[in-house]
């Protein structure tokens, strides 16, 4: 009897537990579909735009519609309307005028706590920030600085915004930087063409003052080849007409007043000093000087007229004419100054 009782008692229970397990499963599932319908679809909606492109890619210009026409006249529904579309094309910050956040942010002026606006700004500024980070890198920071300051009117204390503002002023002073770097470069190239203006000048300077000494020198070398030529000519006619015997001689020699006139004459051999530097680069040349012979025989205002080479031998050569002993010149028989050229040679066959 117990037996059959228990088992009337089973099946009963099994009876009941039925409906119950029913009732419960269809409690899940209808809380599984109001939580899509009312929770899920409508963040994946605001996630996702209907071309299924990432949040943070930016919209192409030719996406983006006109700001609508008199926004502060719009309703509360207009201005939803607007933010919608502008989410599903993903502007959610920019355009400035015809954006996401500056329709909602509208929407909360005209009714604050308005609870659809206030939940789309929060769930949309993580989106919104990621844009003005791609403003930033693009280094177009006076949208950045209006998008920034957009963001801060919904959310003032995000420590979001202070990583923008960071990165907004990294990026400037990095763009500082460049065209600073830009510029000494700049600065730098402009430099070296003025330095190579002024050393190609200096250049050509330097070429026509030599051009003009090396004319100059040869004028004097060939205005002195004049004079001893002249001299020589002279001194030649002199011997022609000299007669034989000393007689003659003398009678020349002597004006019409009964003193001796003559030239000066040295008394010593004029012995030059080889220079030791040109003597050890085996070096030969001359120095032409003009000189003039005091009355007492001595020698003064020694000048170079012409040298070759030039300044190699001209110290030795006006030591010697100053060492050198002189027979004054004579006029009437009376010792008289005279200035007098010579050429002083340089042999390697015969130094001193």
């Amino acid at each position: 009897m117990d037996t059959r009782n228990m088992s009337h008692m089973r099946s009963r229970a099994r009876g009941v537990v039925k409906p119950v397990t029913i009732a419960v499963l269809v409690i899940v599932v209808a809380l599984a579909i109001a939580s899509w319908i009312f929770i899920i679809k409508p963040h994946e909606d605001l996630v996702n735009a209907d071309i299924g492109a990432h949040p943070s890619t930016p919209v192409a210009q030719s996406q983006q519609a006109a700001a609508p026409v008199n926004v502060e006249a719009m309703s509360l529904n207009d201005l939803l309307d607007e933010a919608r579309k502008a989410m599903n094309q993903q502007r959610y910050i920019a355009p400035a005028g015809n954006n996401a956040f500056e329709f909602y942010v509208k929407v909360l002026q005209k009714q604050p706590g308005n609870q659809t606006a206030a939940d789309a700004l929060r769930e949309t500024f993580p989106f919104a920030a990621s844009n003005v980070e791609q403003v930033i890198n693009q280094r177009d920071f006076n949208e950045a600085e209006r998008e920034i300051d957009l963001l801060a009117k919904v959310d003032p204390t995000n420590y979001t915004l202070t990583i923008l503002r960071s990165k907004l002023d990294a990026q400037r002073k990095t763009l500082d930087q460049e065209q600073q770097k830009q510029l000494d470069a700049q600065r730098q190239q402009d430099l070296a063409v003025q330095q190579k203006a002024v050393a190609d000048k200096a250049v050509a300077d330097k070429a026509a003052a030599d051009k003009a000494a090396a004319d100059k020198a040869a004028e004097d070398q060939a205005a002195l080849a004049a004079q001893l030529k002249a001299k020589q000519v002279e001194q030649a006619k002199a011997t022609a007409s000299t007669p034989a015997g000393g007689n003659q001689v003398a009678s020349d020699n002597t004006s019409a007043g009964g003193g001796e006139t003559r030239d000066a004459i040295p008394v010593s051999s004029i012995r030059v000093r080889y220079p030791s530097t040109a003597l050890r680069n085996n070096q030969e040349g001359w120095v032409d000087l003009q000189y003039t012979v005091n009355v007492d025989g001595s020698v003064a205002n020694i000048q170079v007229v012409n040298a070759e080479p030039r300044h190699v031998f001209d110290n030795a050569a006006i030591d010697a004419i100053r060492r050198a002993k002189f027979s004054p010149a004579m006029r009437d028989g009376a010792a008289i100054a005279s200035q007098q050229q010579k050429r002083i040679e340089f042999k390697l066959n015969n130094p001193q």
